[in-house]
C-alpha cells in the first residue's frame, strides 16, 4: 500500500488561507484571529512575522480542528494579551511552560487532544475562569491547586479515565465530570 502524500497545490491553498485570514484580522482591525480547520501541524513561524505589529490587540485565538502536535513558548510570550484560546481537536500532549505567564487568560479549551497529564503550568494563571480538557487521556488532577485558583469557574474533565481519587476534593468551581 502506498502512502499519499498532500497534494502540492493543497498545502499552497492552506497556507493562502492562513495568509488570507490574518490579512483580514489585521485590516479590520479584529482582536480575534481564528485560524480553526486550517491543516496546520504547528503554529506557522510566519504569522509571528506577518502579525508582529498587532499582537497586543489580539484576544481571542482559535486553533481549533487541527493537526497541532506543539506550541512554542513563543506563541504565549507573543500574544501577552490573549483571553480565551481554543486548541480544541489537536494532538497536544503537552502546552508550553509559558503558559503559565498568562496574565490576562480566562478560557482555555484543550478538549479533543492527547493529553494524559494534566496541564499544571495552567495552575499558574491567576485569571483563569474556564479550562476544558474534555475526551484527553488524564487520570490525576491537581485539586489542591486548583483549589487555589482564584478566579477559576469551571473545570470539564469529562470523558477522561480519572482516578475516583481525583475528583474527591471540595473545591469552589464547577466540576464536569
Amino acid at each position: 500500500m502506498e502512502t499519499i502524500t498532500p497534494a502540492p497545490n493543497r498545502m499552497a491553498e492552506a497556507v493562502a488561507n492562513v495568509a488570507r485570514r490574518i490579512n483580514a484580522t489585521m485590516e479590520e482591525g479584529r482582536d480575534s484571529l481564528d485560524l480553526s480547520d486550517c491543516g496546520l501541524v504547528s503554529f506557522p513561524d510566519g504569522v509571528f512575522k506577518m502579525i508582529r505589529s498587532c499582537t497586543d490587540n489580539i484576544h481571542k485565538i482559535s486553533l481549533a480542528n487541527n493537526q497541532i502536535k506543539a506550541l512554542s513558548n513563543k506563541f504565549f510570550v507573543t500574544f501577552t494579551q490573549l483571553r480565551e484560546v481554543d486548541l480544541q481537536g489537536n494532538v497536544l500532549s503537552t502546552l508550553p511552560e509559558a503558559v503559565g505567564n498568562m496574565e490576562h487568560l480566562v478560557s482555555i479549551n484543550l478538549s479533543k487532544n492527547k493529553l494524559t497529564v494534566f496541564p499544571e503550568r495552567l495552575t499558574d494563571v491567576s485569571s483563569l475562569q474556564h479550562i476544558s480538557v474534555e475526551g484527553n487521556q488524564i487520570t490525576e488532577l491537581p485539586m489542591e491547586k486548583l483549589s487555589l485558583m482564584p478566579s477559576l469557574r469551571s473545570l470539564d474533565v469529562r470523558c477522561n479515565p480519572l482516578t475516583a481519587d481525583a475528583v474527591s476534593f471540595s473545591h469552589h468551581f464547577t466540576l464536569l465530570t
